[in-house]
């Protein structure tokens, strides 16, 4: 089978202190990708300012933009000017008391190819999203690229099956998940090192499960809590897994980093003829998956 090879970037990157500051590091590592050959690049969840869900506070909402807006003025030009289809994390205003945590899609050009509201949303200590997104309503449905179908999912959305699985029926090409998530630092480290592998091993399962690459990209450090919690240490740990999970490239726990790597798209067509998931499904008997619980 003819190899079909997509040179992909990860950006992992820390809060730098501002929304400007974030956008000029984005831009330079737009710049490096492009330099390096890739084709697509990854941004991570919330990439303009801080995790600013670790606390509620109505404040808060002064972060979010119109899309189209500000931002994706900014990255959209860098996309055409660059020629990469670009990934980017949003806070949406969508109205006033509606805002979404939104993925979007630039395809070499200023124009937006498509966008991705994130449907599962946490509520969990430092994690606090339901107090400012509204779940998604676009589902899921891949975007058409140049370089292929994205299946976009964001973060909490990383580990559920069911999001990965709808994407790949719908006929994605890749998984791509921008994330924020991190240890709580007074955990122990063994705790710390569960939670790690956990998040790694789920989506290497939905690279296996579906036969398709999966992207992940994480941001990186420490983020103190504006309410004087404990604050969030970020994983970074950002990775690119082939359709058989196998590891491509893995960025550290420790550091800002551009990853790149060559992904072959054609080794899932070959992956799925040796484990046919898609065939074996037994669609007639799934019934109970859209209950919440069998009690």
């Amino acid at each position: 089978m003819t190899q079909r090879t997509l040179r992909v970037a990860l950006l992992q990157e820390s809060d730098r202190g501002s929304r400007e500051a974030n956008l000029d590091a984005i831009e330079a590592g737009l710049r490096e990708a492009a330099a390096a050959g890739a084709g697509l690049v990854l941004l991570q969840e919330l990439h303009n300012g801080p995790y600013f869900c670790q606390h509620e506070s109505v404040d808060e909402f002064d972060r979010a933009e119109a899309i189209p807006g500000p931002s994706t003025e900014r990255l959209g030009a860098l996309a055409e000017e660059l020629k990469l289809v670009v990934v980017a994390s949003l806070f949406e205003r969508r109205a006033a008391g509606l805002y979404h945590n939104t993925a979007v899609v630039f395809d070499r050009s200023r124009a937006l190819a498509g966008k991705y509201r994130k449907m599962h949303i946490p509520d969990d200590p430092a994690f606090y999203e339901k107090f400012y997104f509204t779940p998604g309503d676009l589902g899921f449905e891949p975007i058409q690229t140049s370089v292929g179908r994205l299946g976009l999912l964001v973060c909490w959305d990383q580990w559920y099956p069911e999001g990965a699985r709808l994407m790949a029926l719908a006929g994605a090409d890749l998984l791509l998940y921008p994330t924020a998530i991190g240890w709580d630092p007074q955990d122990e480290q063994a705790e710390k090192n569960r939670q790690r592998e956990a998040w790694i091993t789920v989506q290497r399962g939905h690279a296996v499960a579906n036969g398709l690459p999966v992207l992940a990209c994480n941001r990186i450090g420490f983020e103190s809590a504006p309410d004087g919690g404990r604050g969030i240490t970020f994983w970074g740990s950002s990775f690119v897994a082939g359709p058989q999970g196998e590891f491509l490239a893995q960025a550290s726990t420790e550091s800002r980093e551009l990853l790149v790597v060559d992904v072959d798209l054609a080794r899932s067509e070959s992956v799925r003829r040796i484990w046919p998931f898609l065939r074996d499904r037994r669609i007639d008997a799934y019934g109970d998956l859209v209950r919440r619980f069998r009690d």
